[in-house]
Formats: C-alpha cells, sequence, structure tokens
C-alpha cells in the first residue's frame, strides 16, 4: 500500500521556525515531483512548494524566502523548512507525490493526511 505520511506540525509563535517531513512508503518517489499544499478552514487546498527529481524547485509568492523544500531520496523523504512562521501560515499541510500536470495545481497522485501547522501568540 502506497502512503505519504506528514509529521512535524506543531503550535508555534510568530517568528519560529518548523521543519515538516513526509515519509513515502510502498514504492519509491525518487524518480517523481513532490509537493506541498496547505488548506486553512473555509478555503481551497494551495500551493506552497514542490521539488522536482532533478531538484529543481516551486514556491507561492507568500514563501518564498521563508520556506525551503529538499527531499532526501535515499529515505524516500520530503521536507518543508519553514521560518519566520505567520499567523497567515496557519493551515492543515499536505503532502503530495507525482503531479498529472503543473505540479502547482492539485492533480497529485498521492496525498498524506495532513499535519496540522498554528501560528499564534
Amino acid at each position: 500500500q502506497v502512503q505519504l505520511v506528514e509529521s512535524g506540525g506543531g503550535l508555534v509563535q510568530p517568528g519560529d521556525s518548523l521543519r515538516l517531513s513526509c515519509l513515502g512508503s510502498g514504492r519509491t518517489f525518487s524518480r517523481v515531483t513532490m509537493g506541498w499544499f496547505r488548506q486553512a478552514p473555509g478555503e481551497e487546498r494551495q500551493f506552497v512548494a514542490a521539488i522536482a527529481w532533478s531538484g529543481h524547485t516551486f514556491y507561492t509568492d507568500s514563501v518564498k524566502g521563508r520556506f525551503t523544500i529538499s527531499r532526501n531520496n535515499a529515505l524516500n523523504t520530503v521536507y518543508l523548512q519553514m521560518n519566520s512562521l505567520k499567523p497567515e501560515d496557519t493551515a492543515a499541510y499536505y503532502c503530495a507525490a507525482e503531479p498529472k500536470g503543473s505540479p502547482y495545481q492539485t492533480a497529485y497522485g498521492y496525498w498524506g493526511l495532513g499535519t496540522q501547522v498554528t501560528v499564534s501568540s
């Protein structure tokens, strides 16, 4: 069974950092694009970042310079380092693998169940 499992979420204060991890199992994801999305209550799921198998990265404008996506293919894991967190970053964060088209869209083949990130003072 193919699974993506996120971890690393939590409650932090503005300006703090968190690192999310996404562990894949059931197949190797080393040759596919992996992405992170987030969804706040009452809003649509939104693209955050993606990383191609080549290492090329993609970011939404609101996280550029603050978030860094990376991958460790030997561990079948993708990471999202989040620095200088803001209250508007509060959302459930989802890992995804193997986009059917653009990495910015939600048409990915595999999804995790999400991890909650709450940024509040």
